[in-house]
């Protein structure tokens, strides 16, 4: 009887020690995964709060705190000018709320570039930069690049005329580059950037310093200004070009006849009575 009942609890307590046993392998296995779980939400990038546009964004809509939202956006790739803070976005009265300059797109980061500062108007004077000038040419289909142009364009302007007045015994009329790489702020009425198709325009205003606008507003006066369009990744800056009728047809310059030379006569004079005679004579030099 006693065997029996020492059997049973040798028995017992190797149940107890297996049931131990399991629990603590349960216990540890739970803790390793929940470590594994806590791992995966710590974020393997760096990031910072990013204020977007929750829908599109065009030129002229003021900005309120229901158009952004925050987004946690790497550190290594934060778009240069985007705001972090709702204070400097916001300001305190929501009738400063900036207004935006270009059209922005659901997603996209707000800029600086994009956005007025608060309590500015969206006009074009906030778009010229310290010591610009705004002004505007008249354009048409051939000249304005068939409508083609938009705000933030850059182009070259040529100016064709005649220059007979200016150069003497100059003929026909001279095409030539003016400026280069001009920035286009407007097309017609427009600023933002918001236009979905070809326009053609009747007026096309620039960004220039005050002597370029001076240039413009003579070559204006005095002959017709024709737009070429700069790509947008060119960064070659065009030389002076100049291009007349005869270089376009190949003709070159007008070379003067040659003169003949005279053959020099030597003579003396000799009077006779009343009479004055001329005898030539051998030159000596």
């Amino acid at each position: 009887m006693r065997s029996v009942f020492g059997l049973v609890l040798i028995l017992g307590i190797a149940l107890a020690g297996g049931a131990v046993m399991m629990a603590r392998n349960y216990i540890s296995a739970y803790q390793n995964e929940l470590a594994r779980e806590r791992q995966a939400r710590v974020p393997a990038v760096p990031t910072q709060v990013v204020f977007v546009a929750t829908k599109p964004l065009r030129y002229g809509q003021r900005l309120d705190k229901d158009s952004v939202r925050a987004v946690n956006w790497p550190k290594s790739a934060i778009p240069e000018g985007s705001f972090s803070e709702v204070n400097a976005l916001f300001p305190v009265d929501p009738l400063d709320n900036p207004f935006v300059l270009r059209a922005i797109e659901k997603d996209e980061a707000i800029l600086v570039q994009k956005v007025t500062k608060p309590g500015e108007d969206a006009g074009l004077t906030s778009q010229l930069e310290r010591g610009m000038r705004a002004f505007a040419i008249r354009v048409d289909v051939a000249s304005g690049v068939s409508g083609f142009l938009r705000p933030g364009d850059r182009v070259d302007v040529y100016w064709t005329g005649s220059i007979r007045d200016a150069v003497e015994g100059a003929r026909g009329d001279v095409t030539r580059l003016i400026q280069a790489n001009i920035n286009l702020i407007a097309v017609d009425q427009i600023s933002g950037g918001d236009l979905t198709r070809a326009t053609i325009a009747r007026t096309v205003t620039v960004s220039a310093l005050p002597e370029q606008v001076a240039a413009l507003a003579q070559a204006q006066t005095s002959g017709r200004l024709s737009l070429a369009l700069v790509g947008a990744e060119d960064d070659t800056i065009a030389s002076a070009i100049e291009v007349d009728q005869r270089s376009l047809l190949g003709l070159g310059e007008i070379e003067a006849a040659p003169v003949e030379a005279k053959k020099k006569v030597c003579t003396i004079r000799q009077r006779r009575g009343a009479e004055v005679m001329e005898i030539p004579i051998p030159c000596t030099n």
